[in-house]
Formats: structure tokens, sequence, C-alpha cells
């Protein structure tokens, strides 16, 4: 379990507590709030809200005040409950594709050093050459590759929800039925890696990087 255990100390300096910048910090923390209400809305409409259950209990209802209410007309008002919160899940989705770009942009203007790329390429270097703590550095590799596999599922997400978003204006988006597979897989996939990182941060607080949460708050302090 020890690899998904994110660390608190800088691999180079195992004596030094990592920095976090205020923009990385922030934008973990709205992504964390938009793939939330994102995984949310489509809970509620499986579940609260699914078209089939809910037009008959409209229906139901109806019919007990005195109201001849058709199966389509029920079935009308079902759905349009239902699109209100994909409308919701689509205004999630365009925030999650402002943070993607965001995150991109650090990447390319952040200081050579503190780039994901590079630090991922540092990691696999460490890991590859350095014989002394080589569990450390073999760790922090496989972290920062998790984290790597994160975000290339996150692009996905924004990628194919706006192919899904714009498909009804965009006749050649609509023919490609690949998207909606795709979009739904990743949020399978993105799911478990919220549960593998929660585990992470909750094995890494019990065991050796306690304030790792309070890190991600505070920006890293000794």
């Amino acid at each position: 379990m020890t690899v998904i255990e994110p660390t608190r100390h800088n691999p180079q300096h195992p004596q030094l507590i990592k920095k976090n910048p205020a923009t990385l910090r922030l934008w973990h923390w709205l992504n964390a709030v938009v793939i939330t209400g994102s995984l949310l809305t489509v809970l509620i409409n499986s579940t609260l809200l699914k078209v089939r259950p809910n037009a008959a209990f409209i229906r139901d209802q109806l019919k007990e005040t005195g109201a001849t209410v058709t199966n389509q007309q029920a079935r009308s008002v079902a759905h349009e409950l239902s699109d209100k919160i994909w409308a919701l899940h689509t205004y999630f989705g365009y925030v999650l594709v402002g943070l993607v770009v965001f995150r991109l942009l650090l990447e390319v203007f952040r200081v050579a050093d503190q780039r994901f790329i590079r630090m991922l390429k540092s990691a696999y270097s460490k890991y590859k050459t350095v014989k002394q703590a080589r569990e450390t550095a073999r760790h922090d590799f496989w972290v920062k590759t998790i984290y790597a596999v994160f975000y290339l599922m996150i692009i996905t997400m924004a990628v194919t929800g706006l192919c899904l978003a714009f498909e009804d204006d965009v006749p050649a988006l609509k023919a490609i039925r690949a998207f909606r597979q795709i979009h739904s897989f990743t949020m399978y996939l993105i799911l478990g890696f919220i549960a593998v990182h929660l585990a992470g941060v909750f094995l890494a607080e019990r065991k050796n990087s306690p304030g790792i949460v309070s890190d991600m708050i505070n920006g890293g302090k000794e």
C-alpha cells in the first residue's frame, strides 16, 4: 500500500517539507469541489431522478388529485427534472475545462524545477540511478505516475464532456458515439482514483507523513 501514500517530505532533501504553491493548492481544492459536484449530479440522476420511476410517480400523484395525465406527459415532466440536473452537470464540466486549462498554464509558466513533467522525469531518473534511498525514490516516482494518470483522466473527461455538450450543434460530434462511452468509463476510473487517493492520504497521515492534508491548505509549513 505504500506506493499510494503521498509524502510531505522533499524526496531530494528528506529533511525539508515540500512546499505547495498557492496556485496549486487553489487548483487542488477547486478541482475537488467540481469533481464532487459533477459526480453528485450523476448520482442524483441515476437514483432520485431516474426518468422511468419518476414518470410513474408523477402520473400516480396527479391522478390522485383528479388530473388526467398520459404516460408521455408524465415522462416529459420527469425528463425535464432530469435535464435540469444534467444542465448543472454541464456547468460543472465547463468549470472543469477551465481548471484543466489553468493547470496546463501553470505547467507552462511555473519555474522549471516546479513543473510536474520535470519532477516526474527527475523522480524516474533518481529511481533508476540512485542506489542510496532507492525505496524513497521508487515511492516518489510511483506516486507522481499515479498523479500523471489522474491528469490524463481529467483531460479526457474535459474533452469528451465538451464534445457531448456541443454535439447538438456539431453533427459530426453527435455521430461519434464513443465520446459518451469514454466519458462514462473515465468517470469510473476517476472514482477509483479518488478511493485510492483518499486511502493513501489516510495512511500517510497515520504513518510517516502526518500533516499532509494541512500542507495542502497552508502550503507546507515547517
